[in-house]
């Protein structure tokens, strides 16, 4: 599977959509918040490492899959679930990094820069997620993701 970016999927998305995905992401970050404040930090910023408009994006690619193919007379169900449970895997790959991330920000910090711990823990993020990106095409060898065609 290549990765890449389709910018003009942009133009699709409508206003209610990015508000949708705004006051999600808000309230994610506003949980994390009111976790860090009632059992400290530490905890807190493990909740932060959700993808904050993860929610709101899986149930918007999905229902974007159903429309696509409700234009066509088929029935999308399937195949929006699919997308979206894609879109969860790369998004569980991400917060292993973030994890790590975090981590390893929380460790270094009192005893290195600020900068240097930065830089350092997003080489731990980037390295965990292709990692697992890695792993997972080794668990499954020769594994394509094969969506349901309808």
């Amino acid at each position: 599977m290549v990765v890449h970016a389709r910018f003009d999927a942009i133009k699709g998305i409508k206003p209610h959509e990015w508000i949708i995905r705004f006051v999600a992401g808000g309230a994610v970050c506003v949980i994390a918040g009111v976790i860090a404040s009632a059992c400290g930090p530490e905890l807190g910023g493990l909740f932060l490492a959700f993808p904050a408009i993860f929610p709101a994006g899986a149930s918007l690619v999905e229902a974007h899959e159903k429309q696509h193919k409700a234009r066509i007379g088929r029935d999308g169900t399937m195949r929006g679930r699919q997308i979206a449970a894609l879109d969860a895997f790369g998004a569980a790959m991400g917060c292993v990094g973030l994890i790590g991330f975090g981590l390893l920000f929380w460790l270094w910090t009192p005893h290195t820069s600020s900068v240097s711990a930065l830089i350092l823990a997003a080489l731990v993020w980037l390295t965990l997620a292709i990692g697992c990106w890695l792993l997972r095409r080794k668990i499954i060898p020769g594994h394509k993701p094969r969506l349901h065609r309808q």
